[in-house]
């Protein structure tokens, strides 16, 4: 994540802030200008002839985006690919739900910066994209995704639970960013793995049309295969080729923000930020590990020393690290397929094959 400044009286700002706690300022972030500003007394602003106000989620989803009036109506770029919300007589989940929201927008703030596309369900109703966020405490909920629907269970916001479900499940990651990482990798396999590079996913994750729910029993009942490590980034990746994508996918965003975050405040070369963005092909891939495997040994021994577990317990072995340079190729600029053009039409004839494909269990 890049750093914020409050523009009135030069305070660092955090990428939530709706509010200069220095100056008192009212401020909200906006998307399209990838900047936080200030508000007038009216808590709205005008940029480039465009007039900007809060959200309409700002108090139900702690949201400080600002919408486009003329273009966006009520929502914001994130709240409005929310297309399903606990009750607001429900004040836990609500809370949870706030949460959750605060986590999608910086996963969709980074997947703008990457210039991945975001068709929503009104833009796409058979496949675009859209979030249930639903509360397992009054319904039963499946984290998942299916044809663009992700589903989340917001009980993942709860500490408690999390952790219950990390330690059960024997994984040393488990956060609610993470969740929306790797469920929107999912999708992006439907977007991005278009006919012609089909045969390069196959090569290096396997075939994403075998049989999901075989694998998803296999996974459970036997677990990973000894010696996993060896060419998978996680355990729960080695139970089918699309959650293999869906983990390698989200360790890339997980990659990406770190070292922007990292470089905007100073712990790590200024030229980190947007590693990659600037070169072309394995070099800036080359660039991106060069950056990312000395930092993660710096912040795992630092939070070592508070007695905290590894920021980033994982290891990256060469198999693997084909696997996310794989990713970053595939969202290279001028590698994306236009949603409207025959190519990005042609995932929608994938799309009814990798359905079973794309629900978790226990996630």
């Amino acid at each position: 994540m890049r750093e914020f400044l409050c523009r009135r009286c030069g305070q660092r700002l955090s990428f939530e802030n709706s509010l200069c706690l220095n100056c008192q300022s009212p401020l909200g972030l906006s998307l399209r200008d990838r900047a936080i500003v200030v508000l007038d007394d009216s808590e709205q602003i005008d940029i480039d002839g465009r007039t900007m106000r809060r959200c309409a989620n700002s108090s139900t989803a702690q949201c400080n985006w600002l919408v486009d009036v003329d273009d966006l109506g009520e929502l914001c770029e994130s709240c409005r690919l929310t297309r399903t919300r606990p009750s607001d007589s429900d004040p836990e989940a609500m809370e949870a739900f706030g949460q959750a929201e605060a986590a999608k927008r910086r996963v969709v703030f980074e997947l703008s910066e990457l210039g991945l596309p975001l068709v929503g369900r009104s833009d796409d109703p058979a496949t675009g994209l859209a979030f249930d966020l639903l509360s397992s405490a009054t319904q039963s909920v499946i984290t998942g995704h299916d044809n663009g629907l992700i589903t989340l269970d917001l009980a993942e916001g709860d500490d408690v639970h999390r952790e219950q479900m990390r330690v059960e499940l024997a994984e040393p990651y488990r956060t609610l960013l993470g969740h929306f990482r790797h469920e929107i990798g999912h999708y992006y396999q439907l977007v991005l793995i278009t006919d012609d590079k089909r045969p390069d996913f196959e090569r290096l994750f396997g075939n994403p049309d075998d049989d999901y729910q075989a694998a998803l029993d296999r996974h459970y009942s036997q677990g990973a295969p000894a010696g996993w490590q060896d060419e998978f980034v996680s355990s729960y990746a080695t139970m089918h080729p699309a959650e293999d994508f869906a983990e390698t996918f989200a360790h890339y965003l997980h990659i990406r923000d770190t070292l922007d975050t990292a470089a905007a405040f100073a712990m790590a070369p200024a030229n980190t930020s947007l590693a990659g963005n600037e070169l072309d092909g394995d070099v800036g891939f080359d660039h991106i590990v060069d950056r990312w495997l000395p930092l993660t040994w710096a912040l795992n021994q630092i939070n070592r020393s508070m007695g905290h577990p590894d920021l980033y317990p994982f290891v990256l072995a060469e198999p693997v690290l084909r696997k996310i340079r794989y990713v970053h190729t595939l969202i290279a600029p001028g590698n994306i397929p236009a949603t409207d053009s025959p190519r990005g039409q042609a995932r929608h004839k994938v799309t009814g094959r990798l359905r079973g494909a794309m629900t978790r269990r226990g996630r």
